[in-house]
């Protein structure tokens, strides 16, 4: 990760964030010298479910908690603080999560390398699960190799949906937001739902502007979606983490101002 990038490296360049909850994101782009446009690709809202809340909160019945984003951890807290989970392992998917969790005092094993579903699947940790009651803390959807993959290996796994993806709403203010942008543009994508929405719900003519500038994403994964979509310029970030993200996107803008 490039936390040391110079403030100068982002001078200049509009990022177009697609993350439900880009805030922290976006200040750290602007702290670089960038412009930032907000088009989510995504919403989220909180799963108000009494047998959830009652899953979070019978913490004996499980000997692994799994998070699957800092979404996950900030609505578990949300429908059954304060989140204690001291007589578990917790597992989370990625840098973000588990700084997420270490906000509530909870330490957790995440991978070290790429955060994605198949990075943590390769955790030794989890490799001998047979008979573990395992929680899996996230939203329906999405790619869902966890549940599965854990029940392979033995593992008794329930999914706990603490908060559930849906399409964003895009109006007239975020179209008219990314038309006034100035070049260059460099979109910030690390979820495949995200980009199929925007190519689902953004406008043909700004759909076109955003594939002939720079695509910036967090995983080859991702990258081959990308293409897939017609996006011929993209850069792939070490992780789905802030810092990385903003890194590819200075490593980016520094190659096309050679």
């Amino acid at each position: 990760m490039n936390v040391g990038a110079p403030l100068s490296r982002l001078d200049g360049a509009t990022l177009v964030l697609t993350r439900a909850d880009g805030g922290a994101l976006a200040r750290r782009a602007r702290r670089l010298g960038a412009t930032t446009v907000s088009v989510p690709g995504l919403a989220v809202r909180i799963a108000h479910d009494p047998t959830v809340v009652a899953l979070l909160r019978s913490r004996a019945r499980f000997d692994d908690w799994i998070f699957s984003s800092p979404a996950a951890v900030r609505f578990a807290h949300r429908l059954a603080a304060p989140l204690s989970l001291r007589d578990a392992r917790v597992f989370a998917v990625g840098a973000g999560t588990r700084a997420a969790l270490a906000k509530h005092g909870i330490d957790a094993l995440a991978p070290t390398a790429r955060g994605e579903s198949e990075s943590l699947l390769a955790l030794p940790a989890l490799a001998d699960v047979r008979g573990h009651r395992i929680a899996v803390v996230g939203a329906p959807g999405g790619r869902d190799l966890i549940v599965p993959a854990l029940r392979a290996r033995g593992a008794a796994v329930e999914p706990v949906h603490v908060y559930e993806r849906l399409p964003p709403r895009l109006t007239h203010n975020h179209f008219d937001a990314l038309a006034a942008a100035s070049d260059p543009l460099l979109m910030l994508v690390s979820s495949g739902e995200a980009l199929a929405n925007l190519v689902a719900l953004l406008p043909d003519v700004l759909l076109q502007r955003l594939r002939a500038q720079g695509l910036v994403v967090s995983s080859a994964r991702l990258a081959a979606l990308a293409r897939a979509a017609a996006f011929a310029d993209v850069s792939i970030a070490d992780s789905a983490a802030p810092g990385d993200l903003l890194a590819a996107a200075a490593r980016r803008l520094a190659r096309h101002r050679l």
